[in-house]
């Protein structure tokens, strides 16, 4: 249990300027990292014809989407008007990409266990899997800890979902473990469909979730 003071926690918040300085740092890298993976996942997934891969690489563009969003949302803070508005905004946006991407993977996914669709292995996809593993539940720590001192429930939204992108990279890694070491062609489509899963389960919540207090208009 945590023995600090109300004070004393505040005290441990980055000041609100430093925290726009270091959420802009954060969502470049988010933009920078997700397009290449973005680019090589989709590449991969092409090759294989592996759906997983292919929703891992469409789920990267979201991600880049999302930041991009986030970026906006971040350029409006300086000016004298209340940001709550743009927040929420920003937050449901990012919710309804979460909500597409879930529908289009799921629709793929059960084509392809309908007609028995076998991917080949890819070495590249799991390399890339692996990778995502190791940066994204930092980058996630990282963004989550500027959201109190921002007040921006559009931060904790763009968080919550490069959390999802790391459980994701493990259920890809799984999927395509499965299929190129056990030959399991029927693990790679069901991978997909629990990405779309966690995918619309996290645009549900962001979608119904209440703004946190905004800061600058405490």
């Amino acid at each position: 249990m945590s023995t600090r003071t109300p004070h004393q926690h505040e005290a441990a918040l980055p000041d609100r300027l430093d925290a726009v300085r270091r959420a802009r740092v954060l969502n470049r890298l988010t933009i920078g990292w997700n397009a290449v993976e973005g680019v090589v996942a989709v590449w991969a997934g092409i090759v294989a014809g592996s759906v997983s891969l292919l929703g891992f690489g469409v789920d990267s563009g979201v991600e880049v989407s999302a930041a991009l969003v986030l970026a906006w949302r971040l350029s409006r803070e300086g000016g004298d008007d209340c940001t709550q508005a743009d927040d929420r905004t920003a937050t449901r946006l990012i919710a309804g990409s979460l909500a597409l991407l879930a529908a289009w993977i799921t629709f793929e996914a059960v084509g392809d266990l309908v007609v028995g669709a076998r991917p080949e292995a890819s070495p590249v996809g799991m390399a890339v899997a692996a990778l995502s593993l190791l940066v994204m539940p930092w980058l996630a720590r990282a963004k989550r800890r500027l959201a109190p001192a921002l007040g921006s429930r559009a931060v904790e939204a763009d968080a919550a979902q490069t959390d999802i992108c790391a459980w994701l990279s493990a259920v890809l890694l799984a999927g395509l473990g499965a299929n190129a070491l056990l030959g399991w062609w029927w693990a790679d489509p069901l991978a997909a469909i629990g990405i779309a899963a966690l995918a619309a389960v996290e645009a549900r919540r962001t979608w119904r979730a209440e703004s946190l207090e905004d800061t600058c208009c405490a």
